[in-house]
């Protein structure tokens, strides 16, 4: 039996035609479907976070490991708020970077049995990737639209290429501008932690903080 390609959808030309493209990729996000769609780094792979089903199927589609944890990408800095324990130094960095390719790693105000007692969290760059966070109207759990271990799409059709019948829509934008995943900061130690270094330079950070920032077994 021959597997269907999934609906694609042009991100408009024209900004009247937005929110029709941003409902209907929210649409499928709130049935627990998967949606491809552009951020300002590379192209995400979007779900309900709500959906434990759902979040199931992307490591499935995606062959990633389960102790690989999904980031949240949201569409305001109150929205970390509503999530997570925002201090200082999350207030000055994301006043620094957001929206743009910095991700925090924050404590959660109230983990449900199951949960990590944290959570990645970013606000994208990019007009798609807000319209759809905004008409799902909570956080969209985000991994990078690829199969494990393979590189980052840029662009729809090299989300396509790799994840092909196994996703339900698609939102097309063109190249992604960034082009490289977000830089992942862990702001739950004393000593800020790159987890990953990638859009947004270490130096960078250090100099929002004033501190120096460690890498990963520093």
């Amino acid at each position: 039996m021959t597997e269907l390609r999934p609906e694609v959808h042009a991100w408009p030309v024209d900004p009247s035609d937005h929110a029709q493209v941003a409902a209907d990729a929210a649409r499928v996000i709130r049935g627990g479907g998967l949606v491809v769609y552009p951020t300002d780094t590379v192209y995400g792979l979007g779900v309900d976070p709500a959906n434990a089903l759902a979040v199931q199927r992307v490591y499935e589609v995606k062959g990633r490991p389960d102790a690989k944890a999904i980031i949240w990408l949201l569409a305001d800095l109150d929205d970390a708020r509503a999530w997570c324990h925002v201090d200082e130094r999350a207030e000055e960095l994301a006043s620094r970077f957001w929206p743009g390719g910095l991700t925090l790693v924050l404590r959660r105000l109230t983990p449900q049995p199951g949960d990590l007692a944290t959570l990645g969290v970013r606000v994208p760059n990019h007009p798609a990737a807000l319209a759809i966070i905004r008409a799902v109207g909570t956080a969209v759990a985000t991994t990078s639209a690829n199969r494990s271990g393979e590189p980052s799409a840029r662009t729809a059709d090299e989300a396509l290429a790799q994840l092909g019948t196994k996703i339900d829509l698609v939102v097309d934008a063109g190249a992604a501008p960034g082009g490289t995943e977000s830089t992942v900061l862990d702001l739950t130690v004393d000593e800020p932690v790159v987890l990953r270094a990638a859009a947004v330079e270490r130096a960078a950070i250090e100099t929002v903080l004033g501190i120096a920032v460690r890498m990963p077994g520093a």
